[in-house]
């Protein structure tokens, strides 16, 4: 009997055996080719950021190129000397190197056109003259329509990014100002990213290129972006480029490959900009802790079932799990797991960031959320979005660019953020945080330069007139008496005539030096013209402004700096319900009459 239940007992355990190691092999098998779905997924996933990633990029440096161009035409000297045609090779020469010094622009061109499409100005050759009638269609579109086009295009010089801005004169376009930038900056943001760019132009319109700026050719395709790197040149010729254009995307040689068509404004496909990037530098951290869900519910089924059996699979999937936390851990973008109310672990990149702590415990020591250290401000996710989680917000809005500004030891940090739910049954989510620090501030700096005056460093009329509505608002709101002040420098065309435009515009930047530091911090001060200012001072009426307005006179005579000068002060007060418009015509009126009146003088209307 004994001899007959060992027999029973071998022949279960046999077959107890046979059917989890069966179990096994196919739940493996089943495994292994979700893994490769999965990652299947995660290049195309990739392949579409890097490609929405150059498009936005494009797009950005468009939008902000434009907005350079129209601070450039607000120039009060500028439409005369271009319909004078007097535009001398050195005039955009300090906003050319002041972009080079303090922005992403380091090859930025300047061309100036007619509205015969003559050439009037081109800031990197001494041509001009010549007619572009037949070769530049986008400019004559700029005149027909009088609105401004960003484009992409090539011509005799390069394939380059361009924004065309309409010059208009008593709703006539004399001329177009072109700012052409190239794609350099944007490769050089992606290299930190860990992608490498190579940008092509098309064979039929390489051959038209005469001047070519880079200098450098791949088997007739103009390669327009400098230092494209050799191994990728390369890798090109040796595969044919061609296979590279509209392809999707490839993953080969432990790269992803993907491109992206640089379209003109006519809808025609000029080149292609191709990426490649290590299939080591991607996240995969959704699919990731997918996969380790499900071999973990493995692993407990099996532990259950298998007794000797369950040590060698307790093994097997054990190095699974370390080898996706290893995975995790090498992104170099910020993971971290939670359950919308606190912190339940992180990858090793989040302690790059908040480097004052040494592990997780050490930090929710200090934080309960990470969205505890968010900045709240427009444009970027706060801890509570319309007393909506932030976490379910995202989710929300996933088809969004969602961004955060952060704070963590008076240092600032910008993230693009996503959130996916890793955890039904538990209410786990992964949020991965990309740092976008870089990029965030390049276009802080860009949206700055738009709306400040290039010469004093004040703000420019675009600035005054978003500050003016945003303080007639605020004084419509809470009822306090706001003022302005409108300054005219007496006779300062004299200047310019007599001592040269460099003494005018050192007498600008003396002379705003010296009125900032006599009105008040909340007092904004604003120049709208040639020799033309505005003080918007809130809170103080008409009396009050009055005399600072003859206060500033007095300084401004007694100073004698770069020259003697005097100046014409008019001034005026809000009227509950009126406009900007209204309010800035009757101090103008005020300005006016005290010129009327002889000039170096307060009028106060």
């Amino acid at each position: 009997m004994n001899i007959f239940n060992n027999r029973k007992i071998h022949i279960f355990l046999t077959l107890f055996i046979v059917i989890v190691t069966v179990f096994a092999l196919n739940y493996f098998k089943y495994i292994h080719e979700k893994k490769s779905e999965m990652l299947n997924t995660i290049y195309d996933r990739e392949a579409t950021i890097m490609q929405n990633r150059i498009a936005q990029m494009i797009y950005e440096k468009q939008k902000a190129t434009v907005a350079i161009g129209i601070v450039l035409v607000e120039d009060t000297n500028f439409v005369e000397k271009l319909k004078s045609r007097t535009i001398d090779d050195s005039y955009y020469k300090d906003v050319v190197a002041k972009l080079r010094k303090d922005s992403e622009y380091k090859n930025i061109w300047v061309n100036i056109v007619d509205n015969n499409l003559n050439s009037v100005y081109r800031s990197w050759t001494d041509k001009r003259g010549d007619s572009l009638k037949h070769v530049r269609p986008d400019i004559a579109e700029v005149i027909r329509t009088k609105e401004v086009l960003y484009t992409i295009s090539s011509g005799k010089f390069a394939l380059a990014i361009k924004a065309l801005v309409p010059v208009i004169e008593n709703g006539k376009v004399v001329g177009v100002l072109e700012l052409i930038s190239h794609f350099n900056s944007i490769a050089n943001t992606l290299k930190t990213s860990y992608i490498d760019s190579v940008v092509l132009l098309n064979k039929e319109n390489s051959k038209n290129l005469q001047h070519p700026f880079t200098e450098e050719f791949l088997d007739g395709y103009y390669v327009a972006n400098f230092d494209s790197p050799k191994d990728k040149l390369d890798y090109l010729q040796k595969h044919g480029i061609a296979n590279y254009f509209e392809i999707g995307f490839k993953v080969e040689n432990g790269y992803i490959i993907t491109s992206y068509p640089l379209v003109s404004y006519n809808g025609k496909t000029l080149g292609y900009y191709i990426m490649f990037k290590s299939i080591n530098d991607i996240s995969s951290t959704d699919e990731e802790f997918y996969a380790f869900k499900w071999i973990a519910i493995g692993f407990i089924g099996i532990l259950i079932l298998a007794g000797l059996v369950n040590l060698m699979l307790f093994y097997v999937l054990i190095r699974q799990k370390s080898y996706i936390k290893n995975i995790i851990d090498s992104s170099t973008n910020i993971v971290i797991i939670n359950d919308k109310k606190k912190i339940l672990d992180v990858n090793k990149a989040f302690f790059k960031y908040f480097f004052k702590e040494k592990n997780i415990e050490q930090f929710k020591e200090k934080y309960e959320c990470v969205c505890d250290l968010f900045v709240e401000e427009e444009g970027y996710i706060s801890k509570y979005m319309d007393d909506e989680n932030w976490i379910d917000y995202i989710l929300r809005h996933k088809d969004e660019t969602n961004k955060v500004k952060l704070k963590y030891e008076d240092k600032l940090y910008y993230f693009s953020v996503g959130v996916a739910l890793v955890s039904p049954e538990k209410g786990f989510y992964s949020a991965v945080f990309s740092d976008i620090t870089r990029e965030e501030m390049y276009k802080i700096e860009l949206e700055k330069l738009a709306v400040t005056d290039t010469l004093t460093g004040i703000g420019n009329r675009r600035f005054y007139t978003a500050k003016i509505d945003e303080m007639i608002s605020l004084a419509k709101r809470y009822t306090f008496p706001l003022s302005l002040i409108m300054i005219d420098i007496d006779h300062f065309k004299q200047v310019n005539d007599k001592h040269g435009h460099g003494v005018g515009d050192n007498v600008l930047i003396e002379y705003t030096k010296l009125i900032a530091g006599i009105i008040r911090k909340a007092d904004v001060l604003c120049r709208i013209g040639g020799e033309e200012f505005v003080i918007i001072v809130p809170h103080i009426d008409a009396i009050s402004a009055t005399k600072l307005a003859e206060k500033i006179r007095k300084k401004v005579a007694e100073h004698r700096v770069v020259l003697p000068i005097t100046i014409s002060l008019g001034v005026t007060q809000y009227i509950q319900g009126e406009d900007a418009d209204h309010i800035l015509t009757r101090v103008d009126e005020a300005l006016y009459e005290a010129k009327e009146n002889g000039r170096d003088q307060v009028v106060c209307k």
